[in-house]
């Protein structure tokens, strides 16, 4: 893909638009682009093939202007009946079978989005993302209910403890200042107990329960940004493999085209009416564009994966598309064929090149999911700032203690052999404990929340503004590549009509072949052109949905996986998602 896009950029001065539409480089002179191509061709150069045209599965189709892979652009028309070469002049057949081409399973576009919101990996994370915020707040509930701990404890005393005590105690004839050892306890010493304490009044409990709650909001957003964002990947992927198909397409038009033309001059050769150099100009052209079909076919593989992994298909997946670039008429709009139909209609903005800026930005503002987020972060900010305010209050907590204890020599009894080998204590109680001083460390505490609040507010205003500006951006690109597309059709009818005239006359030796090698230049130029601005609108469109926030398909399935009907686990089977069918059969996956 980066090398047909950069081949397409090199003549049209127009990049692929990433998320956020913006585009460079310049548009070359057209006289110049002319000039160099037929340079190329002339001297059997070759050129990356533009990568990006969908293969339709059906070979070369009379009359059907078509870019070719060696870098011009041509039209596959006849030539008139031609007599066939001799058999030491006759050239192998197209070798069109790559296996991975051929086998991929096709999905239309929603099929695609569906399962990708499904199995895509980046958004599994996000979903477990979630799962963490509503733990969290449960656990913040938590916090208001009674806090109880229990232990129980075994002692053996392999020497019993020992103190020192006047022994007067036992002798009272005994100096005052002697002591004597007297022991301690028993051999065995239970103890057990159990302690329970509830919060009674404690306000960074309860504001915590609201810090949390904004945090879960916070990434449910979060969770919607990253489903808008596999749904845009997804449709920008899916695109990118009918661009890669409509390489291959061209490609073999392209070859049918040469050695068709190549079959016409060498029958005039063989009738003196054009020089072996044509001839061999020719067999060299053909020998270049031949190896370009299977880079081709290999850029639509390489395609394929890159929408099978954005679907989560698995690490050896493959998915094909429908529909078919060239054969779209935006102007048409339902008349298309039910495939491209299904492209057009596959958007969040219906309508979108004949929408108000004004309106758009509108529903940008409170629709995008970015601006949702940075709003939904100052609100957590903001709860922050309570929260450590609360740690300059007093807090009040009610108590209860109860314990076991026992002791007793010799064998192991537990707990003793009978009430006076063992006593309980018990305790009730309010404990208050009042903040006074602890170095301004709370006061320090609170204003960098409230920093963090007004650093929040900075990225909305920054959201705002870069959100108008991308709205604005991508729908002047929307606007600009349906136009394009409606005048570059025009110039394709043109361009072939042009080509026609030019090789009746080169038939009848009334122009030289250059003039023909000009005319398919214009003519393949002219259908790359057209290609490009179909596939430069439907990623507008796309951009333009992500651009105000409202993405197809999305919404649902984030609403399904915030109840818990969706789980990250529950992923869709590929082999369940749609039939086995071939590239040719339209009705599999409907």
């Amino acid at each position: 893909m980066r090398e047909l896009r950069r081949m397409m950029e090199m003549w049209n001065g127009d990049a692929v638009v990433g998320r956020h539409g913006s585009r460079s480089g310049r548009r070359p002179p057209a006289s110049g682009l002319l000039s160099l191509a037929v340079m190329a061709i002339m001297v059997g150069g070759t050129a990356r093939p533009a990568h990006g045209q969908a293969n339709d599965g059906t070979g070369a189709i009379q009359g059907s202007p078509v870019l070719r892979s060696d870098g011009g652009l041509t039209a596959q028309v006849g030539l008139g009946e031609t007599l066939p070469p001799p058999e030491s002049e006759a050239r192998p057949a197209i070798q069109e079978d790559v296996g991975e081409y051929d086998d991929a399973r096709p999905y239309t576009l929603e099929r695609a989005v569906a399962i990708s919101l499904r199995n895509n990996r980046r958004l599994a994370v996000s979903q477990y993302d979630l799962d963490m915020a509503n733990k969290q707040v449960s656990e913040a509930y938590g916090a208001l209910f009674p806090e109880i701990d229990g232990f129980a404890s075994l002692q053996r005393n392999l020497e019993l403890p020992s103190a020192f005590l006047p022994k007067i105690f036992v002798d009272p004839d005994a100096d005052p200042d002697d002591l004597i050892a007297v022991t301690f306890g028993a051999d065995n010493q239970w103890n057990a107990g159990l302690a329970l304490t509830q919060p009674l009044f404690d306000a960074g409990v309860f504001v915590g329960v609201g810090t949390a709650g904004s945090f879960r909001n916070l990434a449910r957003e979060a969770l919607r940004g990253s489903a808008q964002g596999v749904a845009t990947t997804t449709r920008i992927a899916y695109l990118n493999v009918l661009l890669a198909q409509e390489a291959v397409r061209v490609t073999q038009n392209s070859i049918e085209r040469v050695r068709q033309t190549l079959e016409e001059t060498r029958a005039l050769n063989r009738a003196g009416l054009t020089s072996d150099y044509d001839v061999l100009r020719l067999e060299v052209q053909l020998a270049n564009i031949e190896p370009n079909l299977r880079r081709a076919q290999n850029e639509v593989a390489e395609a394929r994966r890159v929408l099978a992994i954005e679907m989560g298909l698995g690490e050896t997946a493959s998915a094909a598309a429908f529909g078919e670039l060239h054969q779209i008429d935006l102007s048409q709009g339902a008349e298309n064929s039910e495939d491209n139909v299904a492209l057009l209609a596959f958007a969040g903005v219906p309508e979108a090149a004949t929408a108000e800026y004004e309106q758009l930005e509108v529903v940008a503002l409170s629709n995008r999911t970015d601006l949702q987020q940075a709003r939904l972060q100052r609100d957590l900010e903001q709860a922050r700032v309570r929260y450590e305010r609360t740690q300059l209050f007093p807090t009040v907590s009610g108590f209860f203690n109860w314990g076991l204890q026992a002791q007793e020599n010799g064998a192991l009894n537990f707990y003793g052999e009978n009430p006076d080998q063992r006593f309980t204590t018990s305790a009730v109680g309010v404990q208050l404990d009042v903040p006074i001083f602890s170095g301004a460390r709370r006061w320090n505490r609170v204003e960098q929340r409230k920093i963090g609040v007004r650093q929040a507010e900075e990225r909305i205003g920054d959201l705002r503004q870069r959100a108008a500006h991308e709205v604005e951006t991508v729908l002047s690109d929307l606007t600009e590549s349906r136009s394009r597309a409606e005048a570059q059709r025009q110039a394709v009818s043109q361009a072939q009509r042009g080509f026609d005239i030019v090789t009746t006359e080169y038939l009848a030796g009334t122009q030289p072949r250059l003039e023909v090698t000009a005319a398919e230049l214009a003519l393949r130029q002219a259908e790359q052109n057209y290609a490009l601005a179909i596939y430069d609108y439907l990623v507008a469109q796309a951009q333009l949905d992500l651009a105000v926030g409202v993405v197809p398909a999305v919404d649902p399935v984030v609403e399904a996986m915030i109840e818990g009907d969706i789980r990250p686990e529950d992923r869709v089977d590929p082999d369940a998602a749609g039939d086995p069918i071939s590239n040719d059969d339209r009705e599999g996956d409907r």
